[in-house]
């Protein structure tokens, strides 16, 4: 009998795939995909030929690099999206590229919003407060700056030298003497009558007039008011205006740079070494620094500065608003194709400059200067990491060193408010954009029972990674566990582990040793007995940074749980009472306590309340068995 021969046509992949492409491209604009055998994308690539360029990866050429050779081999099939212009091309593949994250695409990791300070316009004593996200509320919006920390600084000076309020218009409203800002010199108390709303309102003006860069217009109309004073012998008033005056040299101060020639514009500087790069983005509004930010963008290293820097903006401004001007460290392929397609989001002209001489150079050439120094501190700390987690790994018997460590924690008041959290850490340090909480249910256990809600915890995790990633091929999926507890720990969450059939993930539980010393934790895995490491041993600070973090976590998220429960107020629990007949309850019977007590026919008589609500609320205090 002869043995049957498989007549199964194999499906090319590589060159001969992307050659099959051809026949159908034409020459339009347009984005095209990389996908390999199981469908993921590999790379996301916009063209003003579609042809043309598909053509270039269609046969082997010495222009390709490592990266873009192998990109090739594992390439087994495509996709196509035509447009009608390159400028939409370039638009979509920088959308395309954050919300698909390709393998071989330069890829920027970190996409948080910057904040802004807000000199609210719907009141008659306007607010100043920092503002995140969308631009809903009425008013003057003055940024972006670069953190909180730059944000809060401004603010802080800004309310030592303009007095203006930060209190909510509700905490204003119900205000019958003056807070405690007001006392110390931060406010101007205009909730208790304290300054005439004119007075106010120029207030309001000079710090505007600040934030806009006219800071000498200002400084040099309080200096005037400071010595008007002073001759009149208003001294109290003359050393108020003096500190004012401080506090905006303050602000100019931290600052640090304050360019003349640029009014408005973003200044980026593009650092690689080592096959790492860092993007350092300083934003100017107003002729002031508004603060830097330091990126680390995922690249293979063979990439040209001018991919890099062309990757960054594309995906840096596809959620922000650009300045009027960029100011470069390394020029663009296309700066005109970038410039139109930024103008076109915009609604107004952005050009793209990468300066060579005068003020605008210097102003880069700082930003460049720090970018490479943000990239040797963080290539420093990465080399510290890494050998950190060679040696926990030889501690633990572990065959390579974790990518991924998760450690657990848990935290609670005799049962109540009960929350685990996980903590995740790998060689770029703790990677605080993985951290979960977990509101323990307490289901089938009495409260407070630690292993219990450990064993919850665990479940519920890695239920839903088995759920979401069965073949366990997702980088969430960690290498080591870490269990705040000792023996008792590390069997309850073995025997979960066990139930889940993920028993190859290598756990330890640390304990507190001695008179719960830090620097006598003991170590516990299972079937193996507990050791110890040297008082000394950075691994062992290691671990209790990691340990100190989870439980700095869960501590945190444990807190803002238990305040919340506490703020709760019975009444959100009744159907049928919203936010105006609560508030009617509160006012006729003086405490949720008190509605609680009252006699239906108390309720009844209360304005608003309803025959029907007024028996469902008496239902909801008084159940009958």
């Amino acid at each position: 009998m002869t043995a049957m021969q498989d007549t199964t046509e194999k499906q090319p992949t590589g060159y001969a795939l992307i050659q099959s492409y051809l026949r159908t491209l034409d020459g339009s604009p347009g984005v095209y995909r990389m996908l390999d055998a199981e469908s993921r994308v590999l790379y996301v690539g916009k063209a003003r030929n579609l042809k043309a360029r598909v053509s270039n990866y269609s046969r082997p050429s010495p222009q390709h690099s490592a990266r873009i050779a192998r990109m090739i081999r594992e390439t087994a099939s495509m996709m196509f999206l035509t447009t009608r212009t390159e400028t939409e091309a370039l638009l979509l593949e920088q959308n395309l590229i954050k919300q698909l994250k390709p393998r071989y695409n330069v890829l920027l990791r970190d996409d948080k919003s910057f904040p802004n300070i807000l000199v609210t316009k719907d009141h008659a004593f306007p607010q100043i407060k920092k503002h995140r996200g969308a631009k809903k509320e009425t008013g003057d919006y003055y940024g972006p700056f670069a953190g909180a920390g730059a944000v809060n600084r401004t603010l802080n000076q800004l309310q030592k030298a303009f007095l203006l309020r930060n209190c909510t218009d509700s905490m204003f409203e119900s205000r019958t003497r003056p807070c405690l800002l007001y006392q110390i010199k931060r406010c101007s108390g205009p909730c208790t009558g304290m300054i005439s709303e004119a007075d106010y309102a120029s207030s309001v003006s000079d710090a505007e007039r600040f934030l806009k860069g006219r800071s000498t217009e200002v400084q040099g109309a309080l200096a005037k008011q400071m010595e008007e004073a002073a001759e009149a012998m208003e001294f109290e008033r003359a050393a108020a205006l003096r500190d004012r005056i401080r506090a905006l040299t303050n602000v100019q101060s931290a600052q640090g740079i304050n360019p003349q020639g640029v009014a408005e514009a973003d200044i980026i500087a593009l650092h690689m070494e080592g096959g790492q790069a860092c993007v350092q983005v300083f934003f100017i509004r107003a002729h002031q620094n508004w603060g830097n930010h330091d990126y680390y963008p995922r690249i293979a290293g063979d990439e040209d500065p001018s991919e890099v820097m062309e990757a960054f903006i594309g995906q840096f401004y596809s959620s922000r608003e650009p300045a009027p001007l960029l100011l470069l460290s390394h020029g663009l392929d296309n700066p005109e194709l970038m410039e139109q397609a930024l103008s076109d989001t915009l609604g107004r002209k952005v050009a793209v400059s990468v300066p060579q001489r005068g003020e605008k150079a210097e102003l880069v050439g700082g930003a460049l200067r720090n970018a490479k120094e943000s990239l040797a501190r963080k290539m420093s700390e990465s080399a510290t990491q890494a050998k950190l987690l060679r040696g926990l790994a030889e501690a633990l018997d572990l065959e390579e060193p974790p990518r991924r460590v998760e450690v657990y924690d848990n935290s609670h008041i005799m049962g109540t408010n009960a929350v685990g959290a996980m903590i995740v850490a790998g060689p770029e340090g703790f990677e605080k954009s993985q951290y979960r909480k977990f509101n323990i249910k307490g289901e089938g256990y009495t409260a407070g029972d630690d292993f219990a809600m450990m064993k919850e915890v665990l479940n519920r995790r890695f239920a839903r990674l088995l759920k979401e990633d069965p073949d366990r091929e997702s980088p969430a999926w960690p290498d080591l566990l870490i269990i705040d507890g000792g023996a008792g720990q590390v069997s309850a969450v073995a025997e979960i582990m066990r139930d889940l059939g993920v028993e190859d993930i290598a756990m330890v539980g640390v304990a507190k040793g001695e008179d719960r010393d830090a620097g006598k934790e003991e170590f516990y895995r299972t079937g193996k007995r507990p050791f110890a490491l040297p008082h000394n041993d950075p691994v062992l600070y290691f671990v209790q940074r990691m340990r100190d973090e989870a439980h700095r976590f869960v501590i945190g998220t444990h807190r803002a749980k238990r305040a919340k429960s506490m703020s709760a107020n019975p009444l959100d629990e009744i159907p049928g009472v919203g936010a105006t007949r609560k508030r009617a309850l509160l006012q006729h019977f003086g405490s949720a306590k008190a509605v609680s007590r009252a006699g239906l026919s108390d309720l009844k008589a209360a304005p608003g309340i309803s025959e029907t609500l007024a028996e469902a609320i008496y239902g909801h205090f008084n159940e009958r068995g």
